[in-house]
């Protein structure tokens, strides 16, 4: 190797390094969630000029990283060049967008997120249990934080929609009726520690009920309060819920869409790509009516798969049990799909009472890296009779495995990749390989019946309209109500998801037109690597490839995909 390549590649290792660390000092939640422990006391600066720091600290990287001539580093290194720019940039976007500072969040807002902590945070020794103290004992001031910082926005005019700020002042209201005991915030006080002296337990538990009892919940309270009547009253309404009707809006779009695809597309090509998807999905529902229910008629179609009940759930039980068959058949048929498989295993975990009734249908959670945790495929048993059964699979498939369990718990194991490959990545990446794992599940046969194709092509129209919808609601003006709207009439949703759903695009603009771009692109690849190796291609080789990489932009993973190509 020649001596300036030694050189770039160990500066690069090094900036590479220095910057996923600095990473995980700045959102220390999901460092703890990945297993780093070494920040379980403290939680995200949300305080004055936080976010211009974070966009400081962040664009210092990217330029250190710029300065890297990628002609000097050897093929290995110019991918992990590629992707610490994508990662970078990616982050900074999210980070100038600026929407952390006072957007509220039915699915994410610390309503939700901070009663989730105690599922990833364990305790097994009394410095950990201090730990955890130190930051339960953040979590109020940290509210009261962003109820000031919301304040000052609601003063210049920038507002949060109201269909976001009714549904989370519901999830307050149904939290703080119920006694603190019964909040997963006090779980660490009830685990028995023998090992610890009686002390020291005493103390742990009488530290985490004051925190949860004096700090926590009166934060709640007072949140709450300021989004009933002062926030409330002046929110933005259903007609003009997106950031076009904000000040700084479109430039916040701009980023938002360029940060989650890592792509430069604009809203209008999106939007037509999104109507083109939604019209090919249409036929195929049309077919498949034809096949399935006697009728070619769309309306017709999407209604009895919407309303009939035998088509639905009757019980929690019954949802819980498809997504584990689900997941132990397709356990036993990646082997012949992909060369590649992870050590590490994944369950599945119904989601909790206190997000349950707002939450999207289903969500993964990574496994922590260090293997003391499997990845957790959370799936929402509430109100079952609203739960399709023919989409239940298709679900499973592109939660776990093989969709985003493989790909991330296989992403963790790849020794010797930096972290930020191992354990990051844009969200084009993640999704577009969960989206391209549903139409890959019907390829390998895991459907259990022809019904079940139905939920993957509704599933497929889900995100083909989430192209037209993100785009309509946060660049062209459109309203709640023709959002939701434009989903009723082109997927099998039901209709409680649809409003679930539209609003969590209100909630995470831009978010949700990585899945299609991103399967889209993965599936375009492997159109040309099939028609470059021709008779030689192989699809356990094209899979191993393309998670391989870890989590890169499209543009990069297009790099590897090319280079495979070439030394075919």
């Amino acid at each position: 190797m020649h001596p300036l390549s030694t050189t770039s590649t160990a500066r690069l290792t090094a900036l590479a390094d220095a910057a996923w660390d600095s990473q995980m000092a700045a959102q220390p939640l999901y460092a703890t969630s990945l297993g780093d422990r070494r920040f379980d006391d403290r939680l995200r600066d949300n305080g004055p000029g936080a976010l211009a720091a974070d966009a400081t600290r962040l664009a210092g990287w990217l330029r250190q990283a710029e300065t890297i001539d990628p002609a000097g580093l050897p093929p290995s290194d110019r991918v992990t060049h590629s992707a610490l720019l994508d990662f970078l940039r990616f982050e900074l976007d999210l980070v100038e967008a600026g929407l952390d500072a006072w957007t509220v969040d039915p699915l994410d807002g610390p309503q939700v997120a901070y009663l989730n902590v105690p599922s990833f945070q364990p305790v097994r020794t009394f410095a950990e249990g201090e730990a955890l103290v130190a930051r339960w004992r953040e979590i109020g001031p940290w509210i009261d934080r962003l109820t000031g910082t919301t304040r000052d926005h609601l003063a210049k005019g920038i507002l949060a929609p109201h269909a976001l700020v009714r549904t989370v002042v519901a999830e307050l209201n149904d939290l703080l009726a119920r006694p603190v005991e019964d909040w997963p915030l006090i779980d660490p006080a009830r685990a028995d520690h023998p090992e610890w002296s009686a002390d020291q337990r005493r103390a742990h538990a009488d530290a985490v009920r004051d925190a949860v009892v004096e700090l926590i919940r009166p934060a709640f309270v007072r949140y709450r309060a300021f989004l009933a009547d002062e926030l409330g009253p002046r929110a933005r309404g259903d007609d003009e819920a997106g950031l076009s009707h904000v000040s700084g809006g479109p430039d916040a779009y701009r980023r938002l869409v360029r940060s989650h695809t890592t792509l430069e597309l604009g809203a209008d090509e999106i939007h037509r790509i999104g109507l083109d998807e939604t019209e090919r999905i249409d036929a195929e529902f049309r077919a498949l009516g034809g096949r399935q229910l006697g009728t070619t008629e769309l309306a017709t179609i999407l209604a009895r798969l919407r309303s009939d009940p035998a088509l639905h759930f009757a019980t929690p039980g019954e949802v819980f049990h498809v997504a584990e068959a689900s997941l132990d058949r397709a356990n036993a048929a990646i082997p012949g799909w992909f060369g590649r498989l992870p050590k590490t295993p994944c369950v599945v975990v119904e989601m909790g009472a206190h997000e349950a009734k707002h939450s999207t249908i289903a969500y993964y959670r990574q496994p922590a890296a260090d293997g003391s945790r499997p990845g957790s495929y959370y799936i929402n048993t509430s109100a079952p009779e609203t739960r399709p059964r023919y989409e239940a699979e298709t679900l499973a498939f592109h939660e776990a495995v093989p969709g985003h369990h493989l790909q991330i718990a296989i992403a963790q194991e790849l020794d010797g990749l930096p972290a930020f490959r191992r354990l990051g990545g844009p969200t084009a990446y993640v999704e577009g390989w969960g989206l391209y794992s549903e139409r890959l599940s019907a390829e390998m046969g895991l459907l259990s019946g022809e019904l079940d194709r139905f939920g993957v092509a509704s599933f497929d129209a889900w995100r083909a309209c989430r192209l037209v919808v993100d785009t309509g609601l946060h660049a062209l003006g459109w309203s709640r109500d023709r959002a939701i709207r434009f989903m009723v009439e082109h997927t099998a949703l039901a209709e409680n998801n649809i409003a679930n759903e539209v609003d969590r695009y209100l909630a995470m603009p831009g978010q949700a037109l990585a899945y299609k771009l991103g399967q889209r692109e993965i599936l375009r690849l492997r159109d040309v690597a099939r028609a470059g190796l021709g008779p030689s291609f192989d699809i356990r080789t094209f899979h191993d490839v393309v998670l391989g990489q870890g989590a890169v932009g499209l543009s990069t993973l297009g790099g590897a995909i090319n280079d495979w190509i070439g030394r075919g």
